[in-house]
């Protein structure tokens, strides 16, 4: 501002000059005028020169910079699983360079003691992902930090957004969910003069009807603990009753309808010893006309079981349609590096990412706008995106491990019939009340 003012005023006196004495002067106002371009020109080339060793000095000191670290622990021990999470990462990686994510395999059994011995001993990653039903455990502890106005998820599932929010605070983000439907051999079916069934009666008739020759007409895992819990809570919720209302009139409906499934052989009782796996085998062998089950069986069933004719539809209901809400939770921990863990996620849960991973685990993606694009006109995945909007999380409860017990226990007591289902409902009643208090 100082050149220009006195540019100016020497200009100035030139010209007053130059007018006093004529036109004799012509000479010496061109000299002035080539002096005054080569200040500016000299002056602009300094100030270019300057900015350029300036922003070189910047990009220098960036690159100098390390990367600050972000660790996050996981459980899968499927290696498609972490073959997928791991080129997420690494993607990741390479278009930033601001933060160096890595992932580190903790097996399933060890998980939640490693978090806790490493939350009293403040020696736990950035992030986790970590099992839905867990999730209100670890939040009450104080270990997860709050993402409340942090992360948007309005276009995800209701249910799976209440799977990591506590008293109205947003506590993570959902990865992905699965949940439960019923699948049919639609080979059987037509057989039998059958239709899938919509409801509890017509569950009951028509897998009687499927019932012969070694074949059993409805299968689903019973076993006594979180893995039966996850696949009896449909059947108690249709009643319209929550989990902690097995005392109820629509706990003690669920029971008898269960007792009453395996006393008349549609369902094999040993349903009590089978895995969801094993349930997935009985039904492609052919000794199961129908199954409830999930979308991440449908991969091994297209690749052992290439030619069974098989459909999927919504599991029958009582009073309402209903299924449980599987799948991981993404969780950032307080007091670890929260910048980092957040700018991951929200590459990680964009919608190149998020249909990857999906397809890569056999899940359906908990945002659900993208779930609705997710998949082709003709998936047999399309019916779980259907059933997800009836799905409701286990919990969340910070001791739901003691309740989902207590519920394990009772359908069990019902099925081998070592209790009446009034008996077993009341029993479970009176340790969830002294637990939910």
């Amino acid at each position: 501002m100082k050149l220009k003012r006195l540019t100016a005023c020497i200009t100035a006196a030139v010209i007053t000059a130059g007018i006093m004495a004529g036109c004799g002067n012509s000479q010496s106002a061109e000299s002035t005028t080539k002096a005054e371009n080569t200040t500016k020109t000299e002056s602009t080339t300094k100030a270019e020169e300057s900015n350029k060793t300036e922003a070189a000095n910047k990009e220098a000191d960036n690159g100098n910079q390390e990367a600050e670290k972000v660790t996050i622990w996981y459980y899968w021990e499927t290696e498609g699983h972490q073959v997928a999470l791991d080129k997420v990462i690494t993607d990741y990686n390479g278009q930033q360079s601001n933060y160096e994510v890595t992932a580190k395999y903790v097996p399933f059994a060890d998980f939640k003691k490693q978090l806790s011995i490493g939350a009293s001993a403040s020696e736990l990653p950035d992030m986790v992902i970590i099992d839905s039903p867990d999730h209100a455990s670890y939040a009450s502890m104080g270990i997860f930090a709050d993402l409340t106005g942090k992360f948007d998820v309005n276009q995800y599932y209701e249910g799976a957004v209440n799977s990591c929010t506590i008293d109205g605070a947003l506590y993570g983000v959902p990865f992905g969910v699965n949940c439960l439907s019923l699948y049919y051999n639609a080979d059987m079916l037509e057989a039998a003069g059958c239709t899938p069934p919509t409801t509890w009666d017509e569950t009951l008739e028509t897998a009687k009807k499927l019932t012969k020759d070694n074949v059993t007409g409805l299968a689903f895992c019973c076993l006594q603990n979180e893995e039966g819990t996850f696949n009896f809570t449909p059947w108690l919720w249709s009643t319209g009753a929550t989990s902690y209302e097995m005392g109820s009139e629509g706990g003690i409906k669920a029971l008898t309808f269960l007792k009453n499934m395996v006393e008349s052989g549609a369902m094999s009782k040993e349903c009590i010893n089978w895995t969801q796996g094993d349930v997935m085998n009985q039904f492609i062998s052919g000794n199961a006309a129908m199954m409830v089950n999930g979308p991440w069986q449908i991969p091994t069933m297209q690749s052992e079981a290439p030619d069974l004719n098989w459909g999927v539809t919504l599991i029958p209901k009582d009073a309402e349609y209903a299924s449980v809400l599987g799948g991981e939770n993404y969780a950032v921990i307080a007091d670890g590096n929260e910048a980092g863990a957040l700018s991951f996620l929200e590459y990680a849960t964009a919608e190149e990412q998020v249909k990857f991973m999906m397809n890569s685990f056999g899940y359906i993606s908990a945002d659900q706008s993208i779930a609705e694009n997710q998949f082709e006109a003709d998936s047999p995945y399309l019916p779980f995106v259907e059933q997800l909007k009836y799905a409701q999380p286990r919990g969340p409860l910070a001791d739901w491990p003691s309740v989902s017990d207590a519920i394990s226990l009772a359908f069990n007591k019902a099925m081998t019939g070592t209790a009446t289902p009034e008996e077993a409902a009341a029993e479970a009643q009176t340790t969830i009340d002294g637990i939910v208090k």
